[in-house]
């Protein structure tokens, strides 16, 4: 099986962590047959998955060069439980799988199935309560008074942000929740995005 190791640490002073993380994946690698293509980011932070390596990483799988992304670590590949959940659903769809070592987290068997179905139903959990919070917050500031704007265009940054997700593989869904776990406001001011919000702007984007 052709796999992607991927390897993270905060701060280029940490070099002996990505060899820690290449010793760990090449003993399992081993183990398992597996034929490995390295990716790294180094001194890239974990808070969110907006990484040069691993955009390329998750290209890659989307275009079946690798069979599954091979992680030492849970947390140098996201800190966000929402992010993993995400690269699930990608994964799920797009037909390939994700082995974190440390959690024993293998969509490949049926046990690491089950560990990562149970942390996307957390993560979904997250996202509603998330968006529920929202909307309370909203309903709040109109009751007060607060003028909730209706601005014209959506913000050049967040249009990057959804063309650099949808090369990297996601789905309209999953950009969505990504972006009302961020708060991101929508261009007519709505409470929630949804992939077909998404989805008009990738069209508006393909006209440009």
């Amino acid at each position: 099986m052709r796999v992607i190791g991927y390897l993270r640490v905060s701060t280029i002073t940490q070099e002996h962590g990505l060899d820690a993380q290449r010793a760990s994946i090449t003993a399992e690698a081993k183990r398992r047959g597996w034929q490995v293509e390295w990716i790294e980011d180094a001194g890239k932070s974990g808070k969110d998955i907006d990484r040069p390596g691993i955009t390329a990483a998750l290209a890659m799988l989307k275009a079946r060069e690798a069979d599954a992304l091979v992680v030492a670590k849970l947390d140098r590949l996201s800190r966000s439980l929402a992010d993993f959940a995400r690269l699930l659903e990608s994964a799920a769809k797009q037909g390939w799988s994700v082995v974190a070592l440390d959690l024993g987290i293998d969509t490949t068997t049926p046990t690491g199935k089950l560990v990562a179905n149970v942390m996307a139903a957390v993560a979904q959990w997250e996202r509603e309560t998330i968006g529920l919070r929202t909307k309370e917050a909203l309903a709040a500031a109109k009751a007060k008074g607060v003028h909730v704007g209706r601005p014209q265009g959506q913000d050049p940054a967040v249009v990057r942000r959804i063309r650099r997700w949808r090369k990297a593989g996601m789905t309209y869904r999953t950009i969505a929740d990504r972006l009302n776990a961020d708060a991101v406001v929508l261009p007519g001011g709505g409470a929630k995005w949804h992939p077909n919000s998404v989805r008009t702007i990738c069209a508006r984007m393909a006209r440009i």
